[in-house]
């Protein structure tokens, strides 16, 4: 069989271009595998054989003896593009360049055909992927059957020679290429399915397996942080401490990544509930706060308001304690008009991510004193939750509002009326 090697990157990574964040791993699942497989090609991902992070002899042999290259360059991967250009030089054809449709193209590849598809959110719409694959699979098609130039180096320079390689070791690579894809994804696709089912240690098992393969990947160090904390093994507060030093290689504090800042928040808010540790609840602060301001990401938003609300409560003056609740109150209804706008959009049914949409519009309203349509959000959530620990967590959420809506109505008094 034929193949076809992919390069691009693994998990969600966040444009910072635009702020959003894509999920490569739906994009490869979705669009690229099936369109490749239905053309009766092999299918190898760069990430399966870059097992160190460095681009290496193996790397290089999969570039040049490829019979197709599909190259995925959103959120401008800077190994995907150094990747393509390694291939653009190597060989003249057999080369597909693939780019999100809200994301921009790096160097000189705005003269290069680009096959363009689009993300909904993190995820890709069922109509989407649809499209999408027939669409690739025509090109591949294309390629294979009557392959012309398509690398700019030997457009500019047609005189330039291919380089050949012997077939040593080469179908060696590939197969073992091909396992560990599938190993890994076995593992991703087995912790996830875990944390639907609320079964957090036996997800936590397979995203520890996962991060074997890959040590640096922050999707996967951040399910595993995610898996780790909520199974609250051996106790709570050590598995909050384990899920830090999970999270530990992708420096929170630093980080403009939504994910990683809301994961490493809502670990500080749990140890500032239980162990009511003032340090923690700045951090968490921090933490959400920079998630909200990066990109206006509601989860991190909604907590960020909460957040101030318990700080509140610790302060003497009477002025801070205001100020604390009156920002808490402004995040929300930002957060309230913007969540809105989405829920009215003809497309907002096709997110993966509304039932979180509800939670937070649910929660926000309670917030604002507006209980007839925080229930309303809450039903919706109810019928759109896809698992009980996300249920429990709603919940939780809620009764944290609930115990300190006295003392909050007390400082917004004048506001509320």
């Amino acid at each position: 069989m034929q193949l076809c090697f992919v390069v691009m990157g693994f998990g969600k990574k966040t444009d910072y271009e635009t702020g959003r964040t894509l999920d490569l791993n739906a994009t490869y699942e979705t669009i690229i595998q099936p369109a490749v497989l239905s053309k009766g090609m092999r299918c190898v991902r760069a990430d399966e054989i870059q097992q160190s992070g460095i681009i290496d002899v193996q790397m290089y042999e999969m570039l040049l003896r490829a019979d197709l290259v599909i190259a995925d360059i959103s959120t401008g991967n800077v190994n995907a593009v150094y990747e393509l250009g390694v291939r653009h030089a190597l060989r003249p054809n057999s080369t597909i360049i693939m780019n999100e449709d809200q994301g921009k193209l790096h160097f000189d590849l705005n003269h290069v055909s680009t096959f363009r598809y689009a993300h909904f959110g993190e995820d890709i719409m069922g109509r989407e992927a649809i499209r999408a694959t027939k669409a690739l699979g025509d090109l591949i098609e294309a390629a294979m059957t009557a392959p012309t130039v398509d690398s700019p180096v030997y457009t500019f320079l047609p005189k330039l020679v291919s380089p050949r390689m012997s077939d040593d070791q080469f179908k060696e690579l590939i197969d073992e290429a091909e396992a560990a894809q599938k190993k890994l994804s076995h593992h991703m696709h087995e912790g996830e399915k875990f944390m639907r089912q609320s079964d957090h240690s036996a997800a936590m098992e397979h995203f520890q397996a996962a991060r074997d393969m890959k040590p640096e990947e922050p999707d996967i160090l951040q399910k595993l942080a995610l898996s780790t904390y909520k199974s609250k093994s051996p106790d709570e507060v050590a598995a909050l401490h384990a899920a830090l030093s999970v999270l530990a290689p992708l420096e929170p504090t630093l980080s403009n990544d939504p994910e990683t800042l809301g994961i490493a928040g809502a670990i500080n808010k749990r140890l500032w509930l239980i162990q009511r540790d003032r340090a923690a609840l700045d951090v968490a602060i921090r933490l959400y706060g920079r998630g909200f301001e990066v990109r206006r990401d509601y989860y991190n938003g909604e907590n960020f308001a909460l957040c101030f609300e318990f700080r509140a409560q610790q302060h003497a003056d009477q002025a801070e304690k205001v100020y604390d609740f009156m920002s808490a109150q402004k995040i929300r209804r930002s957060i309230a008009k913007s969540l809105s706008a989405i829920e009215a959009s003809p497309d907002f049914f096709d997110r993966p991510d509304k039932r979180w949409v509800y939670a937070t519009l649910a929660n926000c309203h309670f917030a604002c004193e507006e209980p007839d349509t925080g229930f309303i959000y809450e039903q919706k959530f109810l019928g759109a939750a896809a698992a009980q620990w996300e249920v429990d967590t709603y919940y939780f959420g809620k009764d944290e509002l609930l115990a300190i809506r006295a003392e909050r109505l007390s400082a917004l008094a004048p506001e509320v009326k």
